[in-house]
């Protein structure tokens, strides 16, 4: 079911290290919005080129139920192999690779929040959350810990049936097929790899009940509605090493 042989949606070769941890993401919703990338820039590292598709950046909400989470020739422990996340991303570029920027990644597992912490140097917090399924119907609700009203996400979504992949000339190709997220440590910049087949996505109908996840950005993007939306069932990622690819600035 992973063969992982699918490389021609890649932009530039599977590194040649072999991978250190894999985990399979579930029931994905992707809510995309578009915005102007002057707007971002005060968010993202300056050493980091935003990203855009037809003069426009995004930003993307996900949620997800991630199982299987396990390092390389070690089994899957119960305890910590699954957990739920939310992830809130932009999209860069950095000496010519495009790959992803996170402003936070919510879940509801303490280890795995301090153990990503510690390992990527990515934003990880933790989150009170739930995640419902009844058929091809869906709920999600988080409240970061410690928070007050900030960062809540609640949401209900109906996936479509048929799944297809993109094509390699629009928005939804751009936003789904990426590589490679981008975080700091110390003043250094890295790269984390990642890898998995190509996506393949329905059409979805979502609800969203609250949403404080894009309060950072003026008030009238962060209650815009999404412009773009995307549903997958499922999908593993296998991911390698950080590399160090520059200082900050």
């Amino acid at each position: 079911m992973y063969s992982f042989k699918e490389t021609d949606q890649r932009p530039y070769p599977l590194p040649r290290r072999p991978w250190v941890m894999t985990q399979v993401w579930n029931d994905l919703l992707f809510l995309h919005y578009s915005i102007d990338p002057d707007l971002l820039r005060s968010h993202v590292p300056k050493e980091l080129e935003i990203n855009t598709f037809k003069g426009e950046a995004w930003i993307s909400i996900i949620p997800l139920k991630i199982t299987g989470s396990r390092v390389r020739k070690t089994p899957a422990l119960p305890v910590l192999s699954s957990y739920i996340e939310l992830n809130v991303r932009t999209y860069v570029v950095y000496k010519g690779v495009p790959g992803i920027y996170f402003f936070s990644l919510d879940a509801n597992s303490l280890a795995n929040v301090l153990g990503a912490r510690g390992v990527t140097a990515l934003p990880y917090k933790l989150a009170v959350m739930q995640f419902k399924q009844k058929d091809n119907e869906f709920y999600m609700k988080s409240e970061r810990v410690g928070a007050q009203d900030a960062y809540q996400f609640e949401v209900s979504y109906v996936r479509e049936e048929k799944m297809t992949e993109t094509d390699e000339d629009t928005v939804d190709f751009w936003l789904l097929e990426r590589y490679c997220m981008y975080s700091y440590y110390g003043k250094h910049i890295f790269r984390g790899d990642i890898h998995h087949d190509a996506w393949k996505v329905s059409g979805v109908s979502a609800t969203i009940h609250k949403n404080t996840m894009l309060s950072f950005l003026p008030d009238e993007q962060a209650l815009s509605e999404p412009r773009l939306l995307h549903y997958a069932r499922m999908k593993r990622f296998l991911f390698y090493p950080l590399k160090k690819v520059g200082e900050a600035l």
